[in-house]
């Protein structure tokens, strides 16, 4: 039997929270960090996450801590689980602690607008002498909390990573895949939340099934297309980072995205639906970088193009779908080039 390792996860909300139960529950000690003081001492003294995952008991091997310092330079892994919108600058409160050669898994999924960057590429800029990895897939918090069966990836060049990560993230109902091509993984986990938007809006416009299947193929062809031109491979989005988190986030309404989709397609403000919602919706911030990398690289993204077009330009849902549906029909399958 391995040694137990300690594991710092940066990071209190839902996912957070999920992965440090499982780690701790596999006998590893285990650091949750949060950066508010006050709330990080009420969960360590309540035993739970009230704001996230209210009713969820936290494991006993789990420390709820504000304090970065003590719980990353003892760590052997660290994994990050902040929005997007922080996540540079949690790194940087971590860098100076994080010992040489110790994992660092990115669990968030979103770009940094300046220089199109993901997540595990900022932690190149950030850290010296670290092991890098992402972990994404098709992962509501609350079913992996109720021990529903989940898959998820962990991708990286480091084979070493990959198995210790593999080992010391799964469960008996969290099953966790290896990849190699981090950053296909990763992409793919940003770019889904758009799509997801999309979908919630065709739901709250009346569509059906034929509608969703229809939207989920086309979806796929771009996220394909645009990772096949930033250099990932394609075929990684036909597994569980790819279709598999766009089929589990555009079809339930336990995903932040798909429901500010419907929201929109009811007529609700955007301003309106996100100060609503309470937590981030990564598609949001997601959708006008990603419009402005295709224009840039000319990739054709219609899905993408119709949404911005909604959402920053003030224009009509009905008249952007009808636009849609009466694009061009190039070819349905297309993993090597083309406009699909």
């Amino acid at each position: 039997m391995t040694k137990p390792l300690v594991v710092s996860v940066l990071g209190g909300g839902s996912f957070g929270t999920a992965i440090a139960n499982i780690i701790a529950a596999n006998g590893h000690k285990t650091f949750l960090w949060m950066r508010d003081k006050i709330r990080a001492k009420k969960c360590q003294k309540l035993r739970e996450n009230p704001e996230y995952l209210p009713g969820y008991k936290l494991h006993d091997g789990v420390t709820v801590t504000s304090d970065i310092v003590s719980c990353t330079r003892v760590s052997d892994i660290v994994a990050i689980s902040v929005p997007s919108s922080s996540f540079r600058e949690v790194t940087r409160l971590a860098a100076a602690h994080v010992r040489e050669n110790t994992m660092v898994v990115s669990t968030t999924k979103g770009i940094e607008a300046e220089g199109f960057l993901l997540m595990s590429q900022i932690l190149e800029q950030e850290l010296n002498k670290v092991r890098i990895g992402v972990l994404s897939g098709p992962n509501f918090a609350t079913e992996i909390i109720r021990s529903q069966y989940t898959g998820s990836v962990v991708a990286s060049d480091d084979e070493q990573m990959l198995e210790c990560v593999q080992r010391v993230f799964s469960s008996s109902t969290f099953r966790v895949y290896s990849n190699r091509d981090r950053y296909g993984v990763e992409l793919a986990g940003a770019l889904k939340n758009i799509y997801a938007i999309v979908t919630g809006i065709a739901s709250a416009l009346g569509c059906g099934s034929n509608t969703t299947a229809m939207l989920l193929t086309r979806s796929l062809a771009e996220m394909s297309r645009l990772a096949r031109n930033l250099g990932a491979n394609p075929m990684t989005f036909l597994g569980l980072a790819g279709m598999g988190d766009l089929v589990l986030t555009c079809t339930s309404n336990l995903s932040r995205n798909y429901r500010v989709g419907f929201a929109l397609g009811k007529g609700e403000k955007l301003e309106d639906i996100l100060e609503q919602l309470g937590q981030v919706a990564e598609g949001v911030n997601t959708l006008s970088i990603v419009k402005r990398k295709s224009d840039e690289l000319g990739v054709y993204m219609p899905l993408v193009s119709g949404l911005h077009s909604i959402l920053y330009e003030g224009r009509n849902i009905a008249e952007i779908v009808e636009g849609l549906m009466s694009g061009e029909m190039a070819s349905d399958v297309d993993l090597q080039g083309g406009m699909a």
